[in-house]
């Protein structure tokens, strides 16, 4: 058995989520990837993944021994690279998983600068609401997450901001400007689930006072709409949908222009901080640390003055 071109298809059969695509990625056989799977197991002693004539799910087996497949396929790539390539010249995937707010705004317009510095690193975006939850999954992880955050990985910081209180000026036509949070009472809620799972059906705000010097308010709120996507939101309320809690970031030039109205200045949802993490693991490969280092050079501009949609 070829096991390192097992691990291969092992992890292709993954990430295309099936044996004929991954067949076709790879120009092999369905019948050989089929093969060289049946043959890892075989090795392994173990199933890597519940197979139906509908799906396919990793078992909890195969999502460990995934991870560690991920990290030695890395490895064995940047060293060919390294002695295979008199230019140097980074080349491979960087696998990256981020919200779909940081994938639009702030990666997507990195896009284009990326490819002309390193053209042989192509970049996969996945998308997932709450990503700090999914970073030993991929080679590097883009989220905003509150003061408070704490988890075992190398992370670095790229700013931070505050969530504000937004609403269009056609909004507050029709329902009046609220000038203290019990004002926000009973207005239409445009709601991010805060909590991972999203099933959350309270239509409670906390807003902290900014000075410091009055107690934090809960305001009962009716919940006009809830997505676990911030993009949705910022449309709904930009078009006069309702009140939204949003990145100071993400709207700073809507705020300019008048397009959305900040709410209660003195008073804030929290402060998050938008950080580039990678799994804690020893080695990092090259292209992801250039990717970091590219990121960390770029993002901050961006992150400071958001692009309209």
């Amino acid at each position: 058995m070829d096991r390192l071109l097992s691990m291969r298809v092992f992890q292709r059969v993954v990430d295309e989520g099936g044996f004929a695509a991954a067949a076709r990625a790879m120009d092999m056989s369905p019948a050989g990837v089929t093969r060289l799977f049946g043959d890892l197991e075989q090795h392994l002693g173990a199933r890597l993944m519940h197979r139906t004539t509908r799906k396919l799910a990793l078992t909890e087996v195969g999502e460990a021994y995934l991870l560690r497949v991920r990290g030695i396929l890395n490895e064995i790539d940047d060293a060919e690279a390294a002695v295979g390539s008199s230019t140097q010249e980074l080349q491979g995937t960087i696998r990256v998983v981020t919200s779909s707010v940081l994938a639009s705004y702030y990666l997507a317009p990195l896009i284009a600068k990326w490819r002309e510095r390193y053209p042989k690193v192509s970049l996969e975006i996945a998308i997932d609401p709450f990503p700090q939850s999914r970073v030993d999954e991929f080679d590097m992880t883009f989220m905003a997450v509150d003061e408070g955050y704490d988890a075992n990985v190398v992370a670095r910081p790229l700013a931070t901001t505050e969530w504000i209180v937004c609403a269009s000026p056609d909004y507050l036509k029709r329902t009046g400007t609220p000038l203290t949070p019990q004002d926000l009472a009973q207005r239409d809620y445009l709601k991010f689930p805060w909590q991972q799972g999203g099933g959350s059906t309270s239509r409670r705000l906390r807003l902290s006072h900014l000075p410091g010097t009055l107690e934090p308010v809960d305001v009962e709120m009716q919940v006009a709409l809830q997505s676990v996507s911030f993009d949705v939101l910022y449309r709904a309320a930009l078009d006069g949908a309702g009140i939204a809690v949003l990145s100071r970031l993400l709207v700073s030039r809507q705020l300019e222009t008048g397009e959305l109205v900040h709410l209660l200045p003195d008073w804030i949802f929290g402060r998050l901080t938008v950080y580039a993490a990678v799994p804690s693991r020893k080695l990092i490969p090259a292209r992801t640390r250039a990717f970091l280092d590219f990121v960390s050079e770029w993002a901050p501009s961006l992150l400071r003055r958001p692009t309209s949609a």
